[in-house]
């Protein structure tokens, strides 16, 4: 098997390993699609059994990359279109019947800038928990959100899973969402690049 560099994206994952095999050759247990959604790359990948799991490092489940160039590019409302085009993938992660609340985890150490981006998003989370639990009449229509910065071993000496997973057990939420930086093989994905 060919040693490839570390990556924690799905879509180069897939782009090294189907590289090292052929550009036209389909990977088992596999199936990747790119297309243009609101003037972003997208490229899904879906891991969909133990051969694509085994070929590609990753647990099945299905993962979209973004590229937010046009941020760099500073392009008009840039800004917006990414909020909504995430959001809206995020939509076709979650399951419509899954109600309840959302756990946000910034995972990194905001002392580290390449690792911060995880705390740094999670300063902008609109945390709501505490005021539907005090006013639930007045904050019927918004969602249940936790708000968690775990830092890091380092630091805390817990694991962030650890962390995680207690507050879980206490909040019971419907989903998780980790925010985290991730490492990729290619300098083009610096500072542009979005896994969901």
């Amino acid at each position: 098997m060919p040693k490839f560099p570390r990556t924690d994206l799905a879509s180069e994952q897939h782009e090294l390993l189907r590289g090292s095999v052929g550009a036209t050759t389909d990977l088992p247990g596999v199936r990747a699609t790119e297309d243009t959604r609101r003037g972003f790359h997208v490229t899904t990948v879906e891991i969909l059994d133990a051969e694509g799991e085994k070929a590609l490092c990753k647990p099945i489940g299905k993962y979209f990359t973004v590229d937010v160039q046009p941020f760099l590019r500073r392009n008009e409302n840039a800004f917006e279109e990414a909020a909504t085009l995430l959001s809206e993938l995020l939509c076709e992660l979650f399951r419509p019947d899954m109600g309840g609340g959302t756990l946000v985890a910034g995972l990194g150490n905001r002392a580290m800038t390449p690792d911060a981006v995880g705390p740094l998003a999670t300063d902008s989370v609109v945390v709501t928990r505490h005021l539907k639990l005090e006013l639930p009449e007045d904050f019927a229509r918004f969602s249940e959100v936790t708000a968690l910065v775990p830092g890091v071993l380092g630091t805390t000496g817990l694991e962030s899973a650890q962390m995680i997973g207690a507050v879980k057990e206490k909040v019971s939420p419907a989903r998780v969402i980790a925010i985290d930086a991730l490492a990729a093989a290619s300098l083009d994905r610096l500072c542009r690049t979005v896994q969901l």
